[in-house]
């Protein structure tokens, strides 16, 4: 899987890994560069992931929850509020593991919510589906979820 840059030229997608876990962050990397050819930027905390979210143009970026400055569900929502960025597949990937945890993540505006420990192919299938997925597809889901709450409440 890869994109076009140019007629005839491929590149891999890049993905965005946030997460102030430099060890986990060096898995990631070497996990999504083994299992499918992946570009993949780092930040190690929720500020410099925003920037990078908007100048490196990624595919996709994988956010941890807990990180300094900015969690990463207020860089999920940072995300979508940018015209820039808004229909940029995310997926948090995160030890909180709560059922509330996931419904904070997923409210945000993630596309998906993983849970730490994770085997590195369902991370990469993950990948591929959000960023295969189309913008309406996030819109449908995000409406269910609201109604879902609202059934709730």
């Amino acid at each position: 899987m890869t994109q076009r840059n140019e007629p005839g030229e491929a590149r891999p997608f890049k993905v965005l890994v946030v997460d102030d876990d430099p060890h986990l962050n060096d898995v990631l990397v070497a996990s999504l560069r083994l299992f499918w050819v992946f570009e993949v930027v780092t930040a190690f905390e929720g500020v410099h992931g925003l920037s990078l979210g908007v100048d490196e143009r990624p595919n996709a970026v994988v956010i941890d929850v807990r990180m300094p400055e900015l969690d990463g569900y207020q860089l999920v929502r940072a995300l979508r509020g940018d015209p820039e960025t808004e229909d940029l597949p995310l997926i948090i990937l995160s030890a909180m593991i709560q059922d509330r945890d996931t419904k904070i993540g997923m409210y945000s505006g993630a596309d998906r919510y993983l849970r730490k420990p994770l085997d590195p192919y369902l991370l990469v299938a993950a990948i591929r589906e959000v960023i295969e997925a189309d913008p309406h597809q996030r819109l449908t889901r995000m409406a269910a979820l609201a109604q879902e709450e609202g059934h709730e409440g």
